[in-house]
């Protein structure tokens, strides 16, 4: 399953055009995230909605706003000027959710079969029970663990 969550601030204005066939719109923007190290720049990849949602985007959002999306990821192939192919990833999103100050957020959702657009208040845990002291034994200490892989080192 090919699901992303991408906290991002948006760098393009939003553009909206039209299939030619069914006239279906399709909005496109870039957004920029932060980057993994601190000597590395920020990331930057094109995200593109469809139908209403895409009518939502360019009317909803602008350059600066700061958003959470909801989406699949793709790649692209690009046929560059220089003679080679170019790999570019993007981000069809169906659900966007623009994140303001208060820290409240509102969202628009495309019409996605099964799932919700809105969902149930949470209820409010009841307190745990409280726990007799026990006499048990403590468990033993953990080993500790051999050695740790390096993931920083993964060429992806």
């Amino acid at each position: 399953m090919n699901n992303c969550i991408l906290m991002a601030e948006v760098i393009q204005e939003p553009q909206l055009r039209y299939t030619s066939d069914s006239q279906t719109p399709i909005a496109e923007m870039t957004v920029q995230f932060a980057a993994l190290r601190d000597n590395e720049p920020p990331g930057q990849i094109k995200v593109v909605g469809w139908g209403n949602l895409a009518q939502e985007i360019q009317a909803g959002f602008h350059v600066g706003d700061r958003v959470i999306l909801e989406g699949r990821l793709g790649m692209n192939m690009i046929d560059r000027p220089e003679g080679f192919k170019e790999k570019r990833a993007e981000l069809t999103v169906s659900r966007i959710h623009r994140i303001e100050a208060d820290a409240s957020l509102k969202s628009s959702t495309a019409d996605v079969p099964g799932t919700a657009a809105s969902r149930p208040a949470a209820t409010t845990p009841a307190a745990p029970p409280a726990y007799a002291a026990s006499t048990a034994k403590a468990a033993p200490a953990a080993k500790a663990p051999v050695e740790t892989a390096d993931y920083d080192d993964i060429p992806f």
